[in-house]
């Protein structure tokens, strides 16, 4: 085997995946989600029998750094809403007849869950729009209730992939070598 090869393969992969490691580490970003969570309709028990509609998205904060000036946008914004944990936050109007609800800082890590109340004919697609921060735009997740996988296979689907990648790499390692033995001196 030529070490000197494997070196010379091998330091510039390895110089690439610490950089890039470092990189994330040093340039904490915030990041943040938003879940449409729960939807809900209720008929009260009056005597127009009226609708009501219910959801809650939740924003959350998944990033390393504080994120600024989180906007939620509305093409429409109830009169009935709720933001909790309650914390400071301002509600702006847009030229389209929209609104935005302004919240000044998410510290990392840190969510709220903004519920919503409202009737027809307004549905929850005439209501979110968008979420954004001074750093971008949010990523939209929809839920889905799903059966969580245990701990332990979690740890083996871990084992497993770990397991794949040193195989891959092995076997990228030898077909260098094989070429490059495979060369005419």
């Amino acid at each position: 085997m030529d070490w000197n090869l494997l070196a010379t393969i091998a330091a510039p992969v390895m110089a690439a995946v610490i950089g890039i490691a470092l990189d994330r580490g040093f340039k904490k970003r915030p990041k943040l989600i938003t879940y449409l969570g729960y939807i809900s309709t209720f008929t009260l028990n009056d005597e127009q029998h009226t609708i009501v509609f219910t959801h809650s998205i939740i924003v959350r904060n998944i990033g390393g750094k504080s994120a600024t000036n989180v906007r939620v946008g509305h093409n429409a914004l109830p009169d009935n809403f709720n933001l909790f944990p309650n914390i400071p936050y301002e509600v702006k109007k847009t030229p389209g007849g929209g609104a935005e609800i302004l919240i000044p800082i998410l510290v990392p890590y840190e969510q709220i869950t903004i519920s919503y109340l409202y009737f027809p004919p307004m549905l929850v697609a005439d209501i979110n729009d968008y979420t954004k921060h001074d750093d971008g735009f949010a990523q939209i997740i929809n839920v889905l209730p799903t059966p969580q996988p245990s701990q332990q296979l979690i740890l083996i689907y871990k084992a497993l992939v770990l397991l794949g990648l040193i195989l891959l790499i092995y076997i990228l390692l030898k077909s260098v070598i094989w070429a490059y033995s495979a060369i005419p001196a």
